[in-house]
């Protein structure tokens, strides 16, 4: 697999074991220490995934994901050893596509990343409907772009892509394991995280998250896109 990762990490050691076995599934890697340099090498060169330490010199790794949210989609796992459920949340939450928690056997680290790779190298190869509108909203499928009449709206890729499924298969119910196996495709995660992504989503796209229009609830089952908030007659 022909790739390239950035490794933001202290513990030079866990970096070298990192990029070692990376290297051998023919992944390029490069490695810096502070996420300020991370950020920096982001803005010039262009990478498929970005390992993410929490506890670094300088600005955090929470730091520095909410800011490179703003400028980029690319896929983004957090390998710490913090491993408490606010800090999981916290990361998912702004934007990680995994939380690997340390220590990790390398093995399964390089399969989490070929398989995020190959999941997104897939989708860029993916001739899907461009277009879908909802509202005053617009889904634009191959750009990975939420618009609010005419106005771009940030959104991270693993929300991007829980949206759009549900859009697409607006009016079926689908339980949280369900919406895990699509979007993150591995046998073993957090399905937690899938009502993490769904809360933020309603934040984003409801006037009112407590009693949302879009994405609603049908307890005990999952979740739906209400079909009839689709402007059907607008689909590209």
């Amino acid at each position: 697999m022909r790739a390239k990762v950035l490794i933001i990490e202290d513990e030079i050691e866990l970096a070298q074991l990192e990029s070692l076995y990376l290297n051998k599934e023919g992944i390029e890697t490069k490695h810096v220490i502070y996420a300020e340099e991370g950020l920096a090498l982001l803005k010039e060169n262009t990478f498929d995934l970005v390992l993410l330490d929490i506890n670094l010199p300088g600005i955090d790794g929470f730091e520095f994901l909410t800011k490179f949210r703003q400028i980029s989609q690319t896929p983004v796992i957090i390998v710490s050893a913090r491993e408490a459920d606010e800090d999981i949340i916290m990361g998912l939450g702004i934007g990680a596509d995994e939380f690997v928690i340390k220590p990790f056997a390398p093995k399964v680290l390089v399969a989490r990343v070929r398989a995020i790779i190959r999941r997104e190298n897939a989708k860029n190869q993916e001739n899907n409907v461009s277009s879908i509108k909802f509202d005053d909203f617009e889904l634009i499928d191959d750009s990975y772009c939420l618009k609010k009449a005419g106005s771009i709206i940030s959104i991270p890729i693993k929300e991007f892509e829980i949206l759009s499924f549900l859009v697409k298969n607006a009016g079926k119910t689908y339980s949280t394991q369900e919406i895990y196996d699509k979007i993150w495709e591995q046998e073993y995660g957090d399905i937690s995280a899938v009502t993490v992504y769904i809360q933020r989503l309603r934040k984003k796209i409801e006037q009112d998250y407590h009693e949302p229009r879009y994405i609603k609830t049908v307890r005990g089952k999952g979740y739906y896109f209400e079909k009839e908030r689709l402007d059907e007659k607008k689909q590209n």
